[in-house]
């Protein structure tokens, strides 16, 4: 098989891993492109094979195949952001050992105010994966259907009533948080459950360092998830994934992308 040689190769994230945010999602991998000052190819993840051969795979990807392929590059000393063994560790269920074992603050499995199911071996695919049930016997009737749709790997967590927290970040160069409330930009409206934000006081730095702290055991260089704060200002994280869309703050993370890059080529 010939090889096609490439300074830095893109790679798309699959649109069933999009869901409503394709546009957004291509917007910062092309970005992050561009700025770092080259013409650079850009394939989809399905594309990808042994025959694209780089020094650096700036990739969403997050399919099972190409992940595994990543790590094979990976292994061969190339440069991968972000690491397929890190978009690996992204999914729920390893997710949720991580942040336990590391003693970080998170929902309870029991509550008073209604529970979460999320599918845990992945990330979101559909509005479905993820729901908000009012009692124990509305989540009985949810993991029946998440059973109907072949997915038999669900976490289930207590809703915390509070402020939903939208935070982005790049490695150590680059940390921002937004309440979606506020600009009523959403994915699946998930956030309405808890309604519009009262912004309470909490620790800001301390939700930083936090996030920091897990993206590090983790070994992720683009993140983004979502926290709740109560009115207390705890902080709970509820949410952790590989490489968001950024699109509150795309132009900033795109700088900080290109930045990341060129540190590890230097």
């Amino acid at each position: 098989m010939e090889k096609k040689k490439y300074h830095i190769l893109a790679i798309r994230r699959d649109d069933s891993f999009s869901p409503n945010s394709v546009t957004k999602d291509r917007a910062i991998l092309q970005m992050s492109c561009d700025l770092l000052g080259e013409n650079i190819p850009m394939i989809d993840e399905t594309r990808l094979d042994e025959s694209f051969d780089a020094d650096v795979y700036l990739s969403m990807a997050r399919f099972p195949d190409t992940i595994h392929l990543l790590k094979q590059f990976e292994d061969q000393g190339k440069i991968v952001i972000n690491s397929g063994y890190a978009v690996s560790a992204c999914s729920r269920r390893n997710l949720q050992t991580i942040m336990s074992d590391n003693h970080f603050s998170m929902p309870s499995e029991k509550g008073d105010s209604g529970y979460w199911i999320k599918r845990g071996d992945m990330a979101t695919q559909c509005e479905e994966d993820v729901a908000y049930c009012q009692d124990e016997q509305a989540l009985e009737k949810a993991k029946v259907a998440f059973a109907e749709r072949g997915i038999d790997d669900f976490l289930v967590s207590a809703h915390v009533v509070g402020d939903v927290i939208k935070f982005y970040g790049v490695g150590n160069l680059f940390f921002q948080y937004f309440y979606p409330s506020d600009d009523h930009q959403t994915k699946f409206s998930h956030e309405l459950v808890n309604g519009e934000a009262h912004h309470y006081a909490f620790d800001e730095d301390y939700l930083r360092k936090e996030v920091q702290r897990l993206a590090d055991i983790i070994s992720i260089d683009v993140y983004g998830g979502d926290a709740i704060i109560d009115k207390d200002g705890r902080m709970y994280i509820i949410d952790f994934n590989d490489w968001p869309s950024f699109s509150r703050c795309r132009e900033k993370a795109a700088n900080a992308i290109a930045r990341l890059v060129k540190d590890r080529m230097s």
